[in-house]
């Protein structure tokens, strides 16, 4: 690794745990109901928070022309409001800041020629992709201005999608720098984590749902749903046709998340599995048990946030989980694929 690759790398490193706070703070946003709280977007001057009571009044009466106040919070009074203000604008304060940490830098390393032309357009990518997630963001945010008091589960997914996905492809690329020489690979054990990786992000993006559609809230039992059931008959009842009941209705929406844990944890023993029978590096070895380990967490996490009904700070921890399993998955698709 060369003097200029480790610049680039604490910078790339550097916004990898941006993200992952930013991910941290838009779940506790997420589960305290705090993302429609300011109605508006701008840019630069949003940035500031109101500063004196007059200002404050001003922000609070926005928020009480919204559905939100109008069908849920009429009971607020300013320190509720500011309650949840915080955390929507500490949210957007850290992404503002990660498209400074992500584009500054990059300026500087193109002046300074201490880029490859392919980290150039990787980079490239990357500020697209933080772009797009901060469009993302607030696009999520207008769908619960109108009539619904609650965002659209889809938007939802796609914004907690994205941030995911920017990060990966962050770590990614500071793993690039970081092993720069190509090896031998097995192609077998490298298509089984490509396939362990797409049904994750599958899973992400139905944990999002759950999320979305307060579908966490419901059948608080394990390794049953309500009942005793496996399959509870609100699974496949509540939307027609049929389909919808598994992409918005609660209670499918949930089922698909609860099955698809299985497959996740059944994929990664299976990639542990065939990467024992290879003879494997070091790296190669910290990530599948890296894999095996974090799964076992996750799995768990999942079923304690269901049990309890998603407390505040076990659906954040259970979100850690996640991005953290993704980590795992992602060191360990590299390792197994240069």
């Amino acid at each position: 690794m060369n003097k200029d690759n480790k610049k680039v790398i604490y910078w790339l490193f550097t916004g990898c745990v941006l993200i992952f706070i930013m991910v941290i703070v838009g779940g506790i946003t997420r589960l305290t109901h705090s993302g429609l709280s300011i109605s508006n977007y701008k840019l630069i001057s949003g940035t500031i928070p109101p500063m004196n009571d007059v200002e404050w009044q001003d922000a609070f009466d926005l928020y009480k022309q919204y559905p939100e106040y109008q069908k849920l919070n009429t009971h607020f009074d300013l320190q509720d409001f500011k309650d949840i203000y915080f955390w929507e604008w500490i949210h957007r304060v850290i992404g503002r800041f990660i498209g400074v940490v992500f584009l500054i830098p990059f300026l500087y390393f193109l002046a300074k020629k201490q880029l490859s032309k392919s980290t150039i357009k990787k980079s490239i990518v990357l500020l697209v992709l933080g772009g797009f997630q901060g469009f993302l963001g607030w696009y999520m945010v207008k769908s619960g201005l109108v009539d619904n008091p609650d965002v659209s589960h889809y938007r939802l997914a796609m914004h907690l999608t994205t941030a995911f996905i920017t990060f990966a492809y962050t770590f990614w690329v500071a793993l690039d720098l970081m092993f720069p020489n190509k090896k031998d690979i097995d192609k077998g054990v490298r298509n089984i984590i490509r396939f362990g990786l797409g049904i994750l992000i599958l899973q992400i993006i139905y944990g999002a749902f759950v999320a979305g559609l307060d579908a966490g809230f419901i059948h608080n039992h394990w390794p049953m749903m309500s009942e005793g059931k496996l399959i509870h008959e609100t699974v496949y009842i509540e939307q027609n046709p049929i389909y919808k009941n598994f992409i918005e209705g609660k209670s499918g929406v949930q089922f698909v998340h609860r099955t698809l844990a299985y497959v996740v944890v059944a994929v990664i023993l299976l990639i542990w599995y065939k990467a024992k029978r290879l003879i494997l590096t070091s790296n190669q070895l910290y990530g599948i048990n890296a894999l095996l380990i974090m799964v076992g967490i996750q799995f768990l996490l999942g079923v304690l946030t269901i049990i309890y009904a998603v407390p505040v700070w076990l659906g954040v921890v259970h979100q850690v989980g996640a991005f953290l399993l993704l980590t795992a998955m992602t060191f360990t698709l590299h390792r197994f694929s240069k």
